[in-house]
This record gives structure tokens, C-alpha cells and sequence, in this order.
């Protein structure tokens, strides 16, 4: 995608990479929850926020970051915009720790000025799907991959064909800790995926739902969609409107 919009708010240098402009969708409506969503590989927050601006939710404010433009080794070290460093997308492949944390920390950022009473999310698609659920690792787990304490306190998680990062670590990071297992419970997730997706494999979305549901995570829903690509479809984002509106008790009522 690569619409042309309005842009809100400059780079933000965070680690080694700086941040590009953040686009925001303003609530029209009583702003009851507001919505990190994170673009996929090589994107950037323009495209999404004008897709976002259509769907019929108008107590959510939308907040839509560009990511770093960084060398990308799946891509032989040629740089385009990514959340993190990425090598290859098989389930062998190494984590970018550092890259998630840093990304993570930007989208906790973004939300830390929003009033108290405001309920919190983050969204994203395949690459942007996968920070958010990693993100959702750090809030259930109270803190990043690298120990520093995880602030955002989140009410809803939504990955489009995407797939959970240190899949293989998320059992130890909730089991015998209380707290982490009560967060996991609760903490409404929404995973969907198309069957014909050539980018990131079916399988991979199946496998993050069944690694939630199998360490506990016991509030997430995953939604598959025959003939599907590696792209959104009105009827997955009629899904997702359907969602949030229930998880989020919003009201639907415009100015």
C-alpha cells in the first residue's frame, strides 16, 4: 500500500534506529479506547490510518506509527521500514530481541499520555501483527524481553496475519508466576488469518493461536478465511469491528 495522507508528529529516535511519523485517526465519536495499530514490513502508518478512518468505530482513537527504516537481513541488508530485524520466516529463526523490545517500548510510549480512563490497545498486520503480540507477552509477563518493567496496562490485542515472536520462551515466562497467568486469562486476543496467505504461512498464525491458548491464554479467538492472502478483506475488518466493539463495551454513539 501506499496512500498519500496527512502526517502528525516527527521521528522518534529510540535504540539505534529512529522512528518515522505517527499518523492519528481522531475518535468521532466519544472517545472511549484508543489503538496502536502497526504496519507490516516495508509499509508505513499513512496507509493503515486511512483504511482505519473508514470502519465504523467511532469511539476509537487510531494511532499508526511508521517504523525505523532499517537494514533487513531477510532482504540481503537492504533497508525498508521494519518494527525489527527479521531473517528468515521459518519457526527456527532466531528472535530480534532487542528490535522487539525497542518497538514495543515506542508503542507503550505512544499510549503513556492517554487519559486514565481511556481503554488500550495495539493492532497490527503480519509484521506490525507480530510486535503486537509481542507486546502482549511483555504486558502479560510486566516486563520486556530485557527486564526493564512493561508500563501500558492493555484491554484488547488484535494480529492479521501475523504470528507470535519467542513463541518457545512465553511458557516460562507465565508459569507459577500469579499475576502473569490472571493477565493471560483476561487479555482479550483476536488472530486472523487467511488460508492462501504465500507470505506468512497459514500454519503460522494456527500455531501462535494454539501456543496462546495452550499457556493460558484463555480470552483469545482465531478467525480463519478460506482463499485469503497475505492482504485485508472487508469481511475480516467487519470482524475486527464486531470484536473490539463487544471487548471494548463501546457504545457506537457518533457526536
Amino acid at each position: 500500500m501506499s496512500f498519500a495522507g496527512p502526517s502528525l508528529g516527527s521521528g522518534v529516535r529510540r535504540g539505534a534506529f529512529e522512528f518515522g511519523k505517527t499518523h492519528v485517526v481522531r475518535p468521532k465519536g466519544r472517545h472511549q479506547a484508543t489503538i496502536v495499530w502497526l504496519h507490516g514490513l516495508g509499509d508505513n502508518g499513512s496507509s493503515w490510518s486511512q483504511i482505519l478512518e473508514t470502519l465504523p468505530l467511532p469511539n476509537i482513537k487510531w494511532i499508526c506509527p511508521t517504523a525505523p527504516t532499517r537494514p533487513i537481513t531477510l532482504f540481503g541488508g537492504f533497508p525498508s521500514t521494519a518494527w525489527f530485524d527479521v531473517g528468515d520466516l521459518s519457526e527456527d529463526s532466531p528472535d530480534d530481541v532487542e528490535g522487539l523490545d525497542a518497538a514495543a517500548a515506542h508503542v507503550a510510549n505512544l499510549l503513556s499520555t492517554e487519559p486514565a480512563d481511556i481503554k488500550l490497545g495495539i493492532g497490527g498486520f503480519s509484521m506490525g501483527a507480530a510486535t503486537s503480540l509481542y507486546s502482549a507477552t511483555c504486558f502479560i509477563h510486566g516486563k520486556y524481553g530485557i527486564g526493564n518493567p512493561y508500563p501500558a496496562n492493555l484491554s484488547a490485542v488484535v494480529g492479521l496475519s501475523g504470528w507470535l515472536p519467542c513463541s518457545k520462551t512465553l511458557k516460562n515466562k507465565i508459569e507459577g508466576q500469579e499475576e502473569a497467568a490472571r493477565r493471560a486469562a483476561s487479555l482479550p486476543i483476536l488472530l486472523c488469518h487467511g488460508k492462501g496467505d504465500d507470505v506468512v504461512p497459514y500454519k503460522f498464525g494456527e500455531k501462535s493461536s494454539l501456543a496462546l491458548s495452550s499457556n493460558g491464554f484463555q480470552n483469545s479467538t482465531f478467525k480463519s478465511y478460506n482463499g485469503l492472502g497475505h492482504y485485508t478483506i472487508p469481511e475480516e475488518m467487519e470482524d475486527v469491528c464486531a470484536w473490539l466493539t463487544s471487548k471494548l463495551g463501546l457504545d457506537g454513539r457518533p457526536t
